[in-house]
Order: C-alpha cells, then structure tokens, then sequence
C-alpha cells in the first residue's frame, strides 16, 4: 500500500512515491527516463528524450495563457544513493522503503531523493492538470546533475523557447536563490607500486561522521572521513612500522565523506600499540569534531596472520603526503556576501587498487579564477608525486540577474502568501542554472524548492508542510505569468 496516499497534494505526493519505486541513482536512470518519457506519451504531449536520457516535456499553455512567453519547470532525474552500513537495498534494481512519521518523508536506510525527485513530482503534477493556469510550459528533466551535471551539459537546448526559468532543485523554503558557484570534479591519481609483506591484518575504521552536501554544508566544519584517515596513518608511522594494503572512503566526490577504512599489516608485537594508537586518536577526533560531528568513531579490527601484497614504501609515503596535503574545505569566504563560501574544495572518494590511488575532489567557486588557482595546486602536488590529474564535468559560475522581473515578482507573490520577506541568496554549491544561462542568453532564472535536512545523507527528510506551501507558492507564480 503506497505510504504517502490522500496527503494533499495528492498528484504530487502521488508522484513522488512512484518516482522512489524506480531506481534513479547518477548513472543508472534510464528506468526513470522511460518513465517520464512514458507518463508524456500517455498523456499526448510531446517530449524529446535524447541519448543522455534527459527529457523534455512541452505543453500549450492554458485558456488565456497561449499567447503568454514560454515557462520552463526545471529539475534533474538523478539522486545521490548513499545507505546505511547494514542497509540491503540495491540502487542498481530496487526501489526506496519510504517512511511518513509526524510529517516528515524519509527512507529507511537510504538517501530520499528529495533531492531532486520533488521536483519531477511538481513537474508531472502541473502537466497531469487540466484546471492549473500556466503558460505554454518547457518541462526540461536532466540526468547525472549529482556527479557533475552532464545532463544538463549535454542537453541541446536549441528547441527551447523560454527564456524564463523555474529551477526547482533548492531545499529551503523561503529562500530564493539567484547566484551559484561553478565547479568542476577533480581525479588525482597516484601510481602504486606493490611487495609482498607478512604480519597480523589490521582494519582502521572511521565511521560515524555526519557527512552532508559538499557545498551546501562545506561551511558546517564537518569533518572529512578521507582527510582525518590521513591525518591517522601519518601520525601512526611515528608508532610502529606497518605496510598498507588499501584505503578507502567516500562514495561521491559531492558528498561530505561519512566513512574511511584502512587495511593495514602490522607486525605481532605491534598490535597492541595500534590497539592504543586507535583509543587514544578516537578520543583527540572525539573531542575535535563533538559538536559537528558527535558520532564519530575511530576503531581498530585485528585479523589473522598472513602474507599479502602491501603498497611499496615509496607508494606509502606517497599516498600518505598527498592524504595530508591535499588542500580540503573552505578556501576562501566572499567579501561581497557576507557567509557565502568563495571557494572550496571536497575530498569525496578515495580509492587504492593494485596500480593507483584515486582521490577525487569537488572543486567549486564563484570565481573562475579562483577555481582554476586551486585546480592548479591540486595538479603541482599530484605532479611532485608523480601521478596526473583528470579534469570532469567543468561547469560555469550562475551571475547575478540585476534586472530579473522574475525575482521581483517572485518576492512579491512571497510576501502576500507568508506575510514576509524571503531571503535572496546566493549558493555556493553548483546548479544547472548556470549551464542553462550559458546556453539560452538572456535567462531569468531564480531556484527555489521545499524543506529538506540532511540531504545526500541517510538522514535526509522532507518536510510535508512545506511541500504544501510550495506547491501553492509555484501554482501562484505560473498564474501571475501571464
């Protein structure tokens, strides 16, 4: 039985749901593209989905409105999978276990998608209406945002006549956001080389963390799973001698790393001093991250004896001066904004496999030149260590609109329905607005979306209540386009 059944507004929560039975992580969404591409077809409209599995979904505007200029709804099909440990969902072939507890939405186990899957739901709601005003609407839905918005890069967008845009991929209601920082994802990657080494195996984990949205969250002081194992097997070479055989942590490079693990050999009469090198380290990041990241746990896991194929000591220290150099978080604050995030940068993943070591970085700033300065550091240390860097999904900075008539009349339907002013702000995080302004000269965009915690993390909800008001807010916006 569908868990969010005869909550208002029932086409959109109906949506939703149907949207988190699909599986829709970056990547794999070509079951959710079929889905809208179907859901078009059904309905007569006509649609393009294109090589990438983006859609795009048009529809006449309503009585009176067909002559009004064009309107696109915007948002992507993508979601960030991230579960807990002893989760058993599969991303690749199963759909969310949605839970409704004192109006909230959340998944068990699982990111919910809310990001961006509220957006679609929205979309498919207004497209399934026959008594909601509108204009002639440009529904465009983009896959793969959450790993480097290439949907949205790929998109032709020469069919599309709007040039005003509703990008619905925010998650706080109230504030309307008309600026973002451009960003680019960062591979920097070191080759190992291996011997054999012989000892007691050893698990360092570090899990707990409360991880979060690399942009969104970077100004938190969260702390980085990936950096403070670094930090941990630099300071662990001043203990003992023991050999690598792999780190690894993190799962997308846009996500606040939550977990980091290090498969170590250490010789017998060294395990009971990594025993009391991981109590004494989880009491110091205890006591270092409490308030931001308060369950965090340093553990140690002692195997059996046994011989396996370890990194070299050169591709040890290597690995370790990259994990304890890399630059990482805040880089530089705005002076035009006061608390936006200039500039930054995330250590998402971290990966060993028999020939290289791959961290891979978000990378972001509102600043061109400060984006490609903190590329350049990040490809002189991987260079001075002898492995190269590989630059994807480059994507531009979103400018202030001066002269934006959808903001202004965005404001104002804002304080007629809340009764005061909302907040116009500027993001550091990337979204596709950028890319689109890109693209179609002259765009006046503004992204907005409902209440979302936590996001790209198992703790991700959503808030029922102001979905509700959002909803109400968008249908008065599209009304007022006339």
């Amino acid at each position: 039985m569908p868990v969010l059944s005869g909550i208002e507004p029932t086409k959109v929560f109906k949506y939703f749901e149907e949207i988190c039975s699909v599986p829709h992580g970056s990547g794999n969404t070509k079951q959710i593209s079929d889905y809208c591409a179907g859901f078009a077809k059904e309905r007569g409209l006509r649609y393009i989905q294109d090589a990438t599995n983006n859609v795009v979904i048009f529809k006449d505007g309503t009585e009176g409105y067909e002559s009004s200029a064009p309107v696109m709804i915007q948002g992507h099909l993508d979601m960030v999978c991230e579960k807990e440990a002893d989760c058993d969902i599969d991303f690749e072939k199963d759909g969310l276990r949605l839970k409704l507890e004192d109006g909230v939405i959340s998944a068990e186990g699982t990111t919910l998608g809310g990001d961006d899957g509220i957006a679609v739901a929205f979309a498919l709601a207004i497209l399934d209406s026959s008594d909601i005003p509108h204009p002639p609407l440009e529904v465009v839905l983009t896959v793969d945002e959450e790993i480097g918005m290439f949907g949205a890069a790929d998109l032709d967008c020469s069919p599309l006549k709007s040039r005003i845009m509703l990008n619905l991929d925010s998650e706080d209601e109230g504030v309307l956001l008309v600026s973002c920082a451009g960003g680019v994802s960062a591979d920097c990657r070191l080759p190992l080389t291996r011997t054999m080494a012989s000892g007691a195996e050893a698990t360092l984990k570090l899990d707990g963390l409360t991880g979060g949205h690399s942009g969104v969250e970077i100004n938190k002081e969260r702390a980085n799973a990936n950096r403070l194992m670094g930090r941990a097997l630099n300071e662990l070479c001043g203990v003992l001698e023991y050999d690598i055989i792999s780190v690894d942590g993190g799962l997308k490079d846009n996500a606040i790393p939550r977990a980091s693990e290090a498969k170590l050999i250490v010789g017998a009469d060294g395990v009971s001093e990594l025993k009391a090198f991981a109590e004494k380290w989880d009491k110091i990041f205890k006591s270092e991250y409490r308030l931001s990241d308060p369950e965090l746990s340093f553990t140690v896991e002692i195997g059996g004896e046994g011989s396996r194929k370890a990194l070299s000591k050169d591709s040890k220290c290597r690995l370790i001066s990259a994990l304890v150099n890399m630059p990482g978080g805040i880089q530089r604050m705005s002076l035009d904004i006061p608390g936006l995030v200039q500039t930054s940068l995330n250590m998402g993943v971290l990966e060993t496999n028999d020939g290289e070591a791959v961290m891979r970085f978000a990378v972001r700033s509102s600043l061109g030149s400060e984006k490609e300065e903190l590329v350049g550091r990040l490809k002189n240390l991987t260079e001075l260590l002898g492995g190269t860097v590989e630059l994807i999904g480059d994507y531009p900075a979103w400018e202030y609109k001066q002269d934006s008539k959808l903001r202004v009349l965005m404001v104002d339907i804002f304080k007629e329905q809340y009764g005061r002013e909302p907040k116009v702000e500027a993001l550091h995080a990337g979204v596709e607005c950028g890319l689109f302004a890109g693209k179609l000269p002259g765009l006046d965009c503004v992204s907005m979306g409902p209440d979302m915690k936590d996001i790209h993390t198992p703790n991700e909800r959503m808030d029922v209540d102001s979905v509700q008001r959002t909803w109400k807010y968008v249908l008065e916006i599209l009304k007022r386009l006339k």
